[in-house]
């Protein structure tokens, strides 16, 4: 059963009682000594906790951050402190954190998504074990966690050992297709998350192997004129927040994503997108790839298949389960993808590398 919490009845400038941090309960008092440790004695991660304690209790009621550049270049963006405890106190909601619970925090703090696991923390009093953010977060931990946030890479390094947490959302780029086969055989609630960090992280999850999202408290969907996702969340921002998502509206609380509008391709007037076709090729071919559409004289677009790794040879049976016209025209191999900051392909610049090489 969720419980509710009113906006009225936590601010940004409180700390629950029932908060601890790797088995220390700390009030604001502490937490503040605890960053001037951090800053002066500690490992880089744990100067960003450092910094980002100092800048959550500041005079300021807003933090300033940097977006991941998925799909446009980098840019400052300023969070409302509140509006992140409205967030922290959705997630709660959803997922049925108590105080108390005993949770993990193995990301960066320096993304949106590090910062909110700390601010949940304050927020809902949870027991918080804090780790170096690294692809094998629970190596030589036997604890058993009731939630944990991570993204696919720390998943992947944490299999043997997952079944020690109850609750896991997984975040920052969406879950592999073998990845979501291993987690659909273990007894435990995954969830991939939605959002950003203009959404103050996710506003929507799905148990892994759900078709559709779910929206948070307090928040509803629709779409634009492109189909594309439009977010309202009050308690969040003011503002409709539409996006470059394509989806399918199954109602105010619930969507399909279906893919990015900047990654639509126009083949010869036919609109294809990436992402659908990139879910029916993810059993064929086990290296990381992306399709993409390419410049051509006749077509506009044609659709080019792009594979991370050595070349091989590529079997014609891989896309029997295509249509007509989601086969790719051309097939490219590349050493190594170019990625974001947060570990996001970056799809335009790579296939111009790889024009460039061919």
């Amino acid at each position: 059963m969720m419980m509710t919490t009113t906006k009225a009845e936590v601010t940004y400038t409180q700390v629950h009682r029932a908060f601890k941090l790797n088995g220390f309960a700390l009030s604001k008092a502490d937490l503040i000594r605890e960053a001037c440790i951090f800053i002066k004695e500690g490992d880089d991660f744990e100067k960003a906790v450092g910094d980002f304690i100092y800048e959550w209790f500041d005079a300021n009621d807003y933090i300033e951050l940097q977006t991941s550049g998925t799909t446009g270049d980098p840019k400052i963006v300023r969070l409302d402190k509140q509006a992140m405890v409205n967030s922290a106190l959705a997630t709660g909601d959803f997922f049925d954190l108590r105080p108390g619970d005993k949770v993990l925090h193995c990301l960066p703090v320096r993304f949106i998504a590090g910062k909110m696991q700390l601010v949940r923390g304050f927020i809902l009093g949870l027991d918080m074990d804090f780790v170096a953010p690294s692809s094998h977060p629970l190596q030589n931990n036997d604890t058993k966690y009731d939630f944990a946030a991570m993204v696919p890479l720390q998943v992947m390094g944490s299999i043997d050992k997952l079944c020690n947490i109850k609750k896991i959302i997984i975040g920052g780029q969406k879950i592999s297709k073998p990845l979501e086969d291993i987690l659909l055989k273990l007894p435990i609630h995954a969830y991939e998350t939605y959002g950003m960090t203009e959404t103050i992280t996710h506003i929507a999850a799905k148990r892994v192997g759900e078709e559709s999202f779910k929206v948070l408290p307090n928040v509803t969907v629709s779409k634009d004129e492109n189909n594309c996702l439009c977010i309202s969340a009050a308690r969040i921002s003011a503002e409709i927040f539409c996006t470059n998502d394509v989806v399918e509206i199954i109602s105010e609380s619930e969507f399909i994503f279906l893919g990015r509008l900047d990654n639509i391709v126009n083949s010869g007037g036919i609109k294809l997108i990436p992402e659908t076709i990139e879910a029916k090729l993810a059993d064929q071919i086990k290296a990381r790839f992306f399709v993409i559409g390419i410049e051509d004289e006749l077509l506009g677009e044609k659709l080019g298949l792009v594979i991370e790794g050595d070349r091989y040879e590529i079997d014609a049976n891989d896309f029997e389960n295509l249509d007509k016209y989601q086969k790719p025209r051309e097939i490219f191999f590349h050493p190594h993808f170019l990625e974001t900051g947060s570990g996001k392909i970056r799809r335009r610049e790579t296939l111009a590398e790889v024009l460039e090489q061919k």
